[in-house]
């Protein structure tokens, strides 16, 4: 049987690129996020160069949608955590507490929902991966990041929590942190559509890391043999020693 893997927040970026990848190496993908011409395309895309492929609309942080969902699923054998974002880069003393309240939601929420919801049939397949995609910024707090930062922690909390809760049960809890990635609504959607702010978070940067890279180590991560647990890989471009730490080409 076909391993059935869902990706969430696969409308772009990383989630897309990951279904990509995961599509080529003969799973099942089902695509998952809010936008339904943006994942309905992508299935559209995979079934025609020969993969299976599926897509449903969903919104991670409505839970009544998730468990309809997960109902719906005959197996799950793959869930890869990706849905998140953020919102602003004021400061603490400054930040608006729902911008903190929208990142927690999706970030953390979000995972906890499609989790619990298809952990059963993760479980139940023998063999069930669970990947959590977080940041760089799960781990190391930078300044004018706060909110985003307390929910990649809070992402990085849940994935090591159910590690240790899931020791002896057939499934991996994996979790990729990625440093700076150049994708297509990231820092957009952050800097509320300020395009020219956007672009100058990468102005300079040699090769920032690109979608496709960070999904080649996703699939790499879930692709390892069954017994073989990424507790935590962080991907980093080479020009980032750190988040304060960049290295940029005066032009």
């Amino acid at each position: 049987m076909t391993a059935t893997a869902v990706v969430t927040g696969a409308s772009s970026g990383i989630g897309a690129a990951t279904a990509r990848g995961l599509a080529a190496e003969g799973y099942e993908v089902v695509l998952v996020a809010r936008r339904a011409d943006r994942i309905e395309a992508l299935a559209d895309e995979l079934v025609k160069e020969g993969h299976s492929a599926r897509a449903h609309v969903l919104d991670v942080t409505d839970r009544p949608a998730v468990d309809a969902f997960a109902e719906s699923l005959g197996a799950c054998d793959v869930l890869v955590n990706n849905a998140g974002g953020a919102i602003g880069t004021e400061t603490v003393a400054t930040a608006d507490p729902a911008d903190w309240r929208t990142m927690y939601e999706v970030n953390v929420i979000g995972v906890l929902n499609m989790t619990q919801a298809l952990l059963p049939k993760l479980i139940a397949g023998g063999d069930g991966t669970v990947l959590v995609v977080s940041s760089v910024a799960g781990h190391v707090a930078y300044e004018g990041g706060g909110g985003y930062v307390a929910a990649k922690h809070g992402a990085h909390s849940v994935a090591a929590t159910l590690r240790l809760e899931l020791c002896g049960e057939p499934v991996r809890v994996l979790e990729v942190a990625p440093g700076m990635v150049m994708t297509e609504e990231f820092s957009l959607n952050r800097l509320r559509g300020d395009a020219d702010r956007a672009a100058a978070v990468y102005e300079g940067v040699p090769d920032p890391l690109s979608a496709e890279d960070v999904a080649d180590t996703i699939v790499w991560a879930i692709t390892r043999p069954p017994h073989v647990n990424i507790d935590l890989m962080v991907v980093r471009p080479r020009a980032q020693a750190a988040q304060h730490k960049v290295h940029r080409v005066k032009g």
